[in-house]
């Protein structure tokens, strides 16, 4: 994979009705790292992920793929670097099997015939799912939905995974497998989520949103210690970290 990076600079959003989405971000993040946003429900997580791959235009700033500006006349090659994962699979899945849920994408980039073939069956075996290609996807649990959606964006082979609230709504097993999935992948990861033992787990690094603005931007570990940063954000230890309810022990630092 070559250098897959995203950049993000003083970008701003606002909704039709005025109020501040996004104010002044900035970040940047290199290849192969995996980076969580958190942030109370509000803060601008959502939001941010959508300006990724330019499904949100922003009010003011820029977003850089790969050093290459997102525009309209770039959006549909970045749009092939950044594959999106949205935290509803079935905003997703619509066509009538998994198999052409997964070859909608690379059949609309111009693939046919075996590469096309090729390109769904690397896909559904790399998140264990090859077994369901002509099920159904209203037939399918969460679990298995989330597994076909994350397919369907690896079979555009992007170069940088986005995904939001990728473990919502999981069983503990189905949790914990896509989990491992996720941290399988080699690509460039960006996620927002509320499942900070996860984020604890997965990413190294971790930026903090709070009312649109960046708050913190740092180790991971660092900034679950930052009892006043927690605070403010309205955020919480991850489960990991906070002490036992019946000896007071803590089990991470």
């Amino acid at each position: 994979m070559s250098h897959s990076s995203v950049e993000v600079r003083n970008l701003r959003h606002l909704y039709p009705d005025g109020t501040v989405a996004l104010g002044d971000v900035s970040f940047r993040i290199s290849q192969g790292e995996s980076v969580a946003i958190i942030g109370a429900n509000g803060a601008g997580k959502s939001t941010l992920l959508l300006h990724l791959n330019g499904i949100l235009t922003p009010t003011g700033g820029e977003v850089r793929i790969n050093d290459l500006l997102l525009t309209k006349g770039t959006l549909a090659t970045l749009r092939r670097s950044v594959g999106m994962v949205f935290q509803e699979p079935d905003d997703q899945l619509f066509m009538p099997t998994v198999h052409d849920d997964v070859a909608f994408g690379p059949l609309n980039l111009g693939f046919k015939g075996e590469e096309l073939e090729r390109r769904v069956r690397d896909a559904l075996e790399r998140v264990g799912v090859g077994h369901l290609r002509e099920k159904a996807p209203y037939n399918l649990s969460g679990g298995e939905k989330k597994r076909v959606a994350i397919a369907t964006v690896l079979a555009m082979t992007p170069e940088i995974l986005v995904m939001d609230e990728p473990t919502s709504g999981l069983d503990p097993h189905a949790r914990r497998r896509l989990m491992g999935l996720i941290r399988e992948f080699p690509h460039t990861k960006i996620f927002t989520s509320h499942d900070l033992d996860m984020v604890l787990e997965l990413c190294p690094r971790t930026i903090v949103l709070h009312e649109g603005k960046v708050a913190a931007d740092g180790p991971t570990l660092e900034i679950f210690r930052d009892d006043e940063l927690l605070a403010r954000c309205r955020l919480e230890k991850p489960f990991l970290m906070q002490g036992c309810p019946v000896c007071g022990k803590r089990k991470a630092t």
